[in-house]
């Protein structure tokens, strides 16, 4: 237990409970009997089930070695792993799924079983792919990775090769090959299993549930170990994982669930809202607890989060339980900036855009660990990727090299293992400073190295176990040592629950579910991004609102939306904002409820097809953005063009971005040729979208005046 936790003053009570909001407190003292806990974005829901099962031990009602608690990522458990040990819980089961149901099967197996466990498969790659070619079929890397995921859906569904076929209909075809086919793969990939006596991940819990089933010694075993538990994110479990903790229970309803459907955003892996929304059928007495309260947020973010809920037309999972609508959160904190919406003319200017905003954040004070850039897919990163280190911003793509994988961090590792004996017998330092003089002979210095690459990345690296050493001295007290230290980085490595390392963080929405930043920019929100293009029925459109949804509320103070209009520099300008955004930004024409009415917004006619002075067709974007062909002189006063320019050099000297995301050369032709003299005039211009009309019309149409010619 953590010293000092029970040398606090006050009561048990008010030692774990009296930080608690009202409803935070109702979960946590609520030990016994099923209990739901809807709780949304931001609103302490780990806190409040942590607290639950630190008063529950300390108070006696459970014993730590007999609750198991369930969660989703092997970074969630090792995160509640460690809150607990701060309530000085440390003897409490928090593991994956998978996790547990390894743990369970491994011990099981001799009995139920016979002979060794089957070696575990860590990917299914290269078996999908000889499955393949037995069946003479041609794939590519892209295809096996479709057949692999549907694999894992089938699996998790509970359907083998026998039956996949009759309850896959709809699902279209996976990785280009028709239902049949995937079936076969499906029935090649579990024979090549068999004959190589391994097992998947998967099959982890398929085994389980299986023994459970079939072995009443060892269900009965694993019902007297386990008499309380906890899981976490339920509103994402697949029809596999609610099999085995039905398995688990037998029959019992010492059972607390925490979800919010309104997060769903992994129904292609099989997870399922129901179990949440169907929580009160399967137990009628149980208690249910919202957790609205956002303390995550300003109440801008919480408003643009409630607001794109509100506006949902189509059904899905979120209006399923009368009982548990859409959660409205109310907003904790002061108020903060609005958020921004941003028209950029295609990829480049936005990710040239966002750099420049970030680094205003970053000269504002800002920690670059704290921005994060979200995006629908992986190959939307490069952009930004590129626009950083273009203005020698740093940054970290979630999902590249693992931190625990760095060589840096192996070599520290090694050398702060080493020293816990010559530490121990020695005069006691603090353990930052111990941590700090040892990862000094790796290149760590107390200030971070002015130039960028890979010196900059291995500090980066070093600081952030600076940093932690720093973070669990202060929470686990000054007697936390440094071979106490070395076995939190041991436990962390296994677990993937790496420290902050500073640089802005890159990351898809669906991967920075459960993180959270003070800033956040998410990009890209075009129609066929945001919803994806392949969304294509209601519930999937729906499941794309829920993950903006998500994305919008990781951010804690700063928030930006951003779309472009074309792809490249120069490309047709034919991309449309997201329709989540109608009536969200300030300068969409129409709620989507008033749209749903009135019928679809009408937007700006097209650039005429021909030019305007000699009536050739327009061959090119920029030539129909001006309406002229590049064969025929231009119309503009050279006067007027030069201040133009002039004005467009100052502006985007001003807010550091290159000159064409104010506006591109075409546009500056076609501004100085019309010579508009209103907002109206000028709108009505290719080129000229809502928000540039807002941010430059006036400089605009002030610099046609102070420059017409008499």
């Amino acid at each position: 237990m953590t010293e000092g936790f029970f040398d606090a003053g006050g009561s048990l009570e008010d030692r774990i409970l009296g930080g608690l909001d009202d409803e935070q407190r109702e979960v946590a003292s609520t030990l016994t009997g099923p209990m739901c806990v809807l709780a949304g974005a931001g609103t302490g829901k780990t806190r409040a089930i942590t607290h639950r099962i630190a008063y529950g031990v300390h108070s006696g009602v459970y014993s730590p070695q007999r609750l198991l608690a369930v969660t989703f990522t092997a970074r969630a458990a090792a995160e509640m792993r460690s809150r607990l040990r701060d309530l000085g819980v440390a003897n409490v089961q928090a593991r994956t799924f998978h996790a547990a149901a390894l743990r369970q099967l491994q011990f099981f197996w001799p009995q139920a079983i016979g002979g060794t466990l089957p070696n575990l498969l860590d990917h299914k790659a290269n078996m999908i792919a000889e499955a393949s070619r037995r069946l003479r079929l041609s794939t590519d890397r892209a295809s096996i990775r479709d057949l692999a995921a549907e694999i894992e859906w089938a699996k998790v569904s509970m359907l083998t090769p026998a039956n996949y076929l009759e309850n896959a209909q709809g699902r279209g075809t996976p990785g280009g090959f028709d239902l049949t086919a995937v079936s076969r793969v499906f029935q090649a990939y579990e024979d090549i299993k068999t004959d190589r006596n391994v097992i998947d991940f998967e099959d982890v819990l398929l085994i389980t549930v299986g023994i459970l089933q079939e072995d009443p010694k060892v269900a009965a075993t694993v019902r007297e170990q386990y008499r309380h538990f906890v899981v976490d994110e339920y509103q994402d479990v697949s029809p596999l994982q609610q099999r085995l903790l039905d398995l688990w229970l037998g029959g019992r309803d010492e059972l607390c669930v925490v979800g919010d459907a309104s997060q769903t955003i992994y129904s292609f892996t099989g997870a399922s809202p129901k179990h949440l929304l169907g929580f009160k059928a399967q137990f009628p007495g149980a208690s249910v607890v919202k957790l609205i309260r956002d303390y995550r947020s300003t109440p801008q973010v919480v408003k643009l989060a409630n607001d794109l809920l509100g506006s949902r037309r189509s059904g899905g999972p979120v209006a399923d339980a009368a009982w548990a609508p859409p959660l409205k959160l109310v907003a904790q904190r002061p108020p903060g900036p609005e958020p921004k919406f941003m028209e950029c003319p295609d990829d480049e200017a936005e990710a040239a855009v966002v750099a420049g905003r970030i680094q205003e954040l970053l000269d504002a004070g800002v920690q670059a660990s704290e921005i994060a850039i979200l995006f629908r897919t992986n190959g939307q990163s490069e952009a930004y990727e590129q626009a950083l280190a273009s203005a020698g911003i740093g940054y970290q793509l979630r999902g590249g090299e693992r931190f625990f994988a760095r060589k840096e961090v192996r070599d520290a590792i090694l050398q702060l293992r080493a020293a816990t004996r010559a530490v121990a017998e020695g005069p006691q330092e603090p353990l930052g400073q111990i941590v700090r003089d040892i990862v000094a002979s790796l290149g760590y210095t107390d200030s971070a190295p002015h130039n960028g690459g890979a010196l900059r990345e291995r500090w980066e690296s070093l600081a952030a176990l600076v940093a932690l050493a720093d973070e669990l001295a202060v929470s686990r007290g000054e007697s936390f040592t440094l071979a106490e230290f070395v076995n939190e980085l041991q436990e962390r490595s296994v677990a993937q629950h790496a420290p902050t390392v500073q640089g802005v963080t890159l990351a898809s929405l669906h991967s920075a579910k459960g993180l959270e930043w003070d800033a956040v920019f998410l990009v890209g929100l075009s129609e066929g991004l945001m919803p994806i293009s392949f969304a294509d029925s209601p519930e999937d459109v729906d499941e794309e609102r829920r993950l903006l949804y998500v994305g919008i509320t990781r951010a804690r103070e700063h928030l930006s939306l951003s779309w472009s209009t074309a792809r490249t520099p120069g490309g047709r300008a034919n991309r449309k904002p997201s329709r989540f955004l109608d009536g969200l930004r300030p300068d969409s024409v129409a709620s989507a409820n008033a749209r749903s009415k009135s019928g679809p917004v009408r937007r700006k006619a097209a650039a005429p097809a021909s030019c305007r002075v000699c009536g050739s067709m327009l061959a090119t974007g920029a030539e129909r953005k001006v309406g002229r062909c590049n064969q025929c002189p231009p119309s503009y006063e050279e006067q007027t063009f030069d201040a133009l320019r002039q004005w467009r050099k100052d502006e985007a000297k001003s807010a550091d971005v290159p000159a064409y995301v104010v506006f591109t050369d075409a546009t500056l032709t076609a501004i100085a040729e019309a010579k508009p003299t209103s907002l109206e005039e000028l709108a009505g211009l290719a080129g000229i979208g809502p928000s540039k009309l807002e941010r430059y019309g006036e400089a605009v149409l002030a610099v046609l005046a102070e420059n017409a010619v008499l």
